[in-house]
């Protein structure tokens, strides 16, 4: 049976929600999960490109935004891209910790097909979600976070640009626009998007803004 949450309709300001670049984690085909900091190769550069450029066009220069990121180096670095696209002050980002990727456990930084050798398959393929290690996070820890970082935001000011991850997004948006709990994960989430993509939320209600050309890994 899947369960619809409540959509967040009363949410104040629109919230433009992407995912970082491509990673050398991504390019090499390793379990990135909640690493710190694994840089951008230059197609990550190249995506966060695009996504600098199109929230340009929709929006001009000096927005009126809020610019939120993972701490991580990877959401920073695409972060630092589209901010000078956007004419932004990247010193004013404001980071959570509750924005971070699913936390893989034992197989964080391991090769998905060394993986994949050992206990079979990682990602479901139904709803292209990834399968942590016994010691790894569950989802429903990850609606926990993300749902209390959107309870501290908001009544923000304004809109807000949020650089965070595959996986941990998805959960995000799931909330947001009230995505129905997928069986198995006592999680809702929201269609997986390629890497370099952009949506937007407002009222509850999702639109993709730009979608990247990137994989899909986490």
């Amino acid at each position: 049976m899947h369960t619809k949450a409540r959509a967040r309709t009363e949410r104040h300001g629109r919230d433009f929600i992407a995912r970082h670049g491509e990673t050398v984690f991504n390019a090499a085909g390793r379990l990135q999960g909640d690493h710190a900091h694994t840089p951008l190769t230059r197609t990550g550069f190249a995506q966060a490109e695009e996504m600098g450029a199109a929230l340009r066009a929709q929006l001009g220069a000096r927005p009126k935004l809020t610019l939120w990121a993972s701490p991580t180096g990877r959401a920073l670095q695409t972060l630092a891209v589209i901010a000078e696209h956007l004419e932004l002050d990247w010193h004013a980002t404001r980071t959570d910790p509750r924005l971070v990727e699913i936390g893989m456990g034992g197989w964080g930084g391991r090769y998905y097909t060394d993986v994949i050798a050992e206990v079979g398959p990682v990602i479901d393929q139904e709803s292209g979600l990834l399968s942590p290690a016994a010691d790894g996070e569950r989802y429903a820890d990850i609606v926990t976070r993300v749902s209390g970082w959107l309870d501290d935001t908001n009544d923000d000011a304004g809109d807000r640009l949020v650089i965070m991850h595959g996986i941990s997004s998805r959960v995000l948006r799931g909330v947001m626009t009230g995505a129905p709990e997928l069986p198995g994960y006592g999680a809702p989430a929201a269609g997986g998007l390629p890497q370099g993509s952009v949506v937007v939320i407002a009222r509850g209600v999702e639109h993709i803004v730009h979608r990247g050309r990137g994989g899909t890994r986490a």
